[in-house]
């Protein structure tokens, strides 16, 4: 390799280092007005979903100037996920806010312990466990969930066994208020979570000591609301409710863009 290709390597990973989703490293913090800088916003996907289930927000985000990210969720077991988040985080400069969704609720509540650069989270429709505390014990604390081994479809992989939610019921459990089309895409791409996930015992929480804010989602058929509402009041988020389907990041944009720009000042 010539002298040149090695400069001009060390360079652009320089320049990748920090920087966010659409925006320059030059410019990965965009300031309030010339004063204090934007926080990076990370963007935490659940099981069933990838990160472009957060395009409509991100796009309004990145409108509004906020550097954005939206990492890829693993989905193989909360200790290893929330490793694997906390070292993204770990190469992000300056202040951040994260959202999460669903099961990333339980990512963010361990991957954030710990690191100063947090200064908000945002759970929407997520989970956001106390020590200990598992996914099916919070999902089925309260009655009205519909996401049950029957509308489940089970593979083996090498590792585990992957739960998928089958075509017939995906709309209504997971995304009743998105139009059939979209959600028949979602069902093809879904992204499976390992079974092991859902009694694995989650951390010391990071909302004991970080600001966060809650998006109830009131017709959500996967985490019921008084679920939701329970983890909200515990960790004494500020909350706003909307009538939404458990995907209320794809289902109401604008109104989840808003609490993340909120927990952002």
């Amino acid at each position: 390799m010539t002298t040149t290709r090695r400069t001009l390597l060390a360079g652009t990973a320089a320049a990748a280092t920090g920087a966010a989703v659409g925006m320059p490293a030059a410019q990965a913090h965009p300031r309030h007005g010339g004063s204090k800088p934007k926080p990076t916003v990370v963007l935490v996907h659940g099981a069933f979903a990838d990160a472009s289930g957060w395009n409509g927000v991100a796009a309004r985000l990145i409108r509004a100037g906020y550097p954005v990210i939206a990492p890829p969720n693993p989905l193989r077991g909360v200790a290893s996920d929330s490793a694997y988040l906390a070292s993204v985080l770990a190469t992000l400069g300056g202040p951040l806010v994260l959202a999460a969704h669903s099961y990333g609720g339980i990512a963010v509540t361990n991957a954030a312990t710990g690191n100063a650069n947090v200064r908000a989270l945002v759970y929407v429709a997520a989970f956001a466990p106390d020590q200990g505390e598992t996914l099916l014990g919070l999902q089925t604390k309260y009655p009205g969930s519909r996401l049950d081994e029957s509308a489940l479809d089970f593979r083996p992989y090498a590792g585990g066994v992957d739960g998928y939610i089958k075509k017939d019921v995906f709309r209504g459990v997971f995304a009743g208020d998105v139009p059939r089309g979209t959600t028949d895409l979602m069902w093809a791409g879904q992204r499976p979570s390992d079974l092991r996930t859902l009694q694995e015992p989650s951390g010391a929480p990071a909302w004991r000591t970080i600001p966060s804010w809650y998006l109830v989602a009131r017709d959500d058929n996967v985490l019921p609301a008084a679920a939701q509402r329970f983890m909200a009041r515990r960790a004494g988020a500020r909350t706003v409710e909307v009538g939404a389907s458990h995907v209320a990041m794809i289902s109401q944009p604008a109104v989840t863009a808003d609490l993340v720009e909120r927990a952002a000042r």
